[in-house]
């Protein structure tokens, strides 16, 4: 489930609609949880799909660790890349603000955390990541758990509307990370091993 203070808005012609947030939300903000409603697809069921339905869960879903393509059922399936994304997934089955978005602003993911099943060029950012590759996990995860890191603290110092949708063994572990016990279990984690 997206955060309540955002909503989908048209970004522009090329890129099509995403989600934008109509209230600053701080960083450290969980802006997203997978929860029951979202549907998890094997490869064979999607296989076995029709090419139209084929083609939806191919642009509006994620792959997680088991390979199973889920899809969203709200806002969510509309978040957009950027390798200068503002959200970031947890191995916890939820994303968080790593900045400040302010309101109006777009939430993004960057989609190699995704275990996207084709390389693609997405819209250039002046970065100096051009492509968006399957592996990109295996090569950016230190990257990504640093940023993690950093922000992970402020998950207890701001409001959170999605706080009730984590499942009480992985906010028990949330608790443990915050106070030193355990360490945040990396977003490696999320890759799915062909």
């Amino acid at each position: 489930m997206m955060h309540p203070d955002t909503e989908i808005q048209f970004i522009s012609k090329e890129i099509g609609y995403g989600v934008v947030a109509t209230k600053n939300l701080p960083r450290g903000t969980i802006t997203w949880v997978l929860d029951e409603l979202d549907q998890a697809y094997t490869p064979s069921q999607v296989r076995n799909m029709h090419p139209a339905i084929q083609e939806v869960i191919n642009k509006y879903s994620f792959r997680n660790n088991q390979g199973n393509f889920v899809l969203c059922w709200d806002s969510a399936k509309f978040v957009n890349h950027s390798f200068k994304s503002n959200c970031l997934s947890t191995a916890y089955d939820f994303e968080i603000a790593i900045r400040d978005i302010k309101k109006g602003e777009e939430l993004t993911d960057d989609y190699g955390y995704l275990n996207v099943t084709e390389a693609f060029v997405p819209k250039e950012e002046n970065t100096f990541r051009k492509v968006v590759y399957p592996n990109d996990l295996l090569n950016y995860y230190k990257n990504w758990d640093r940023e993690l890191k950093k922000v992970f603290r402020d998950i207890e110092t701001v409001n959170q509307p999605l706080i009730d949708l984590i499942p009480k063994t992985v906010e028990e572990k949330m608790k443990k990370v915050l106070k030193g016990e355990e360490e945040l279990d990396s977003i490696l984690n999320l890759y799915y091993r062909t």
